[in-house]
C-alpha cells in the first residue's frame, strides 16, 4: 500500500463529527480518495471525493463499491430525531455492524467507529444498551484493527438546533474544568478532537482499541 495513495470511506460525513473528519481527510496528503456514502448527494464536490448515494440501511447494496484502506463510521441519531426505537436500532446498531461486516468481506483491515459514553450491552437504558451491543457485534467481526471511540457530550456547531444539548454545552463550557478525578469522564468532548482522534488511531494503530471521553483530546494529539 502506498501511504500517499490511501482510500478512506466515511459513513456519517454530513453530521458534525463526520463533516470535520471529511475536512481533515481532504487536507491529508496520505489520502488520494475519500468515498462518502450518503442518502442524498453532498452539497459540494472535491477532486478526492467519490460520493455514493442510496439507502444506508441497506448498506449491503454498496458491497462492490465498499473498498478502501480504512473505514470511518460516524453514524448516529438521537431519540428526538428518531423516536421509533426500531428505526433507531437499525441506524445506530445496524449500519456500523453491516459496515464492519463489509470490511471483513472486502479485506479492509481498519475500522473506526464512534460509540458513546456509557455504552453497555447489559444496560437497562435502551440507548446505552444499543451502543454496547453495537460495540460487541463490531468486535465479533474480528477485523485486524478496530477502534471504538466513546465520547461524552459532543461540542460543536451543529446545523440543527438541539435546545437541551445547547444548554448543557453552555454549562459544561463554564464548569468543565471543574470536572476532575472520577467525574472527568463526563466532561464534554470537542467534535474536532473526536475527528482528529479517529484519524490518529487509523494511522498510528495504537494497542488500545477503546478511546474514552477523558482521553479524547490526548488521542487527538497522538498520545495513547
Amino acid at each position: 500500500m502506498n501511504l500517499l495513495e490511501k482510500t478512506a470511506i466515511i459513513l456519517g460525513a454530513t453530521g458534525l463529527t463526520g463533516s470535520l473528519l471529511l475536512d481533515l481527510l481532504l487536507d491529508d496528503v496520505r489520502y488520494k480518495t475519500v468515498k462518502v456514502f450518503t442518502r442524498t448527494p453532498l452539497a459540494f464536490k472535491h477532486r478526492k471525493i467519490v460520493n455514493f448515494t442510496g439507502d444506508l440501511l441497506a448498506l449491503e447494496n454498496f458491497e462492490k463499491d465498499f473498498t478502501a484502506d480504512e473505514v470511518f463510521c460516524c453514524i448516529g441519531t438521537t431519540a428526538k430525531k428518531t423516536p421509533d426505537k426500531e428505526l433507531y436500532r437499525k441506524i445506530d446498531f445496524g449500519i456500523p455492524v453491516k459496515a464492519a461486516q463489509l470490511c471483513k468481506k472486502n479485506d479492509i483491515e481498519t475500522f473506526v467507529v464512534v460509540s458513546a459514553l456509557g455504552a453497555d450491552p447489559h444496560s437497562s437504558i435502551f440507548y446505552s444498551r444499543t451502543k454496547g451491543e453495537m460495540e460487541e457485534a463490531v468486535l465479533a467481526v474480528k477485523l485486524r484493527n478496530t477502534y471504538i471511540l466513546r465520547p461524552s457530550l459532543i461540542l460543536g456547531n451543529r446545523k440543527e438546533k438541539r435546545v437541551a444539548e445547547s444548554l448543557a454545552s453552555s454549562f459544561f463550557r463554564i464548569a468543565g474544568q471543574l470536572l476532575i478525578g472520577p467525574v472527568k469522564k463526563y466532561a464534554p468532548n470537542k467534535a474536532t478532537d473526536i475527528a482528529k482522534a479517529m484519524l490518529a488511531v487509523a494511522n498510528d494503530k495504537p494497542d488500545r482499541f477503546l478511546i474514552f471521553a477523558e482521553n479524547m483530546e490526548a488521542a487527538a494529539n497522538h498520545e495513547f
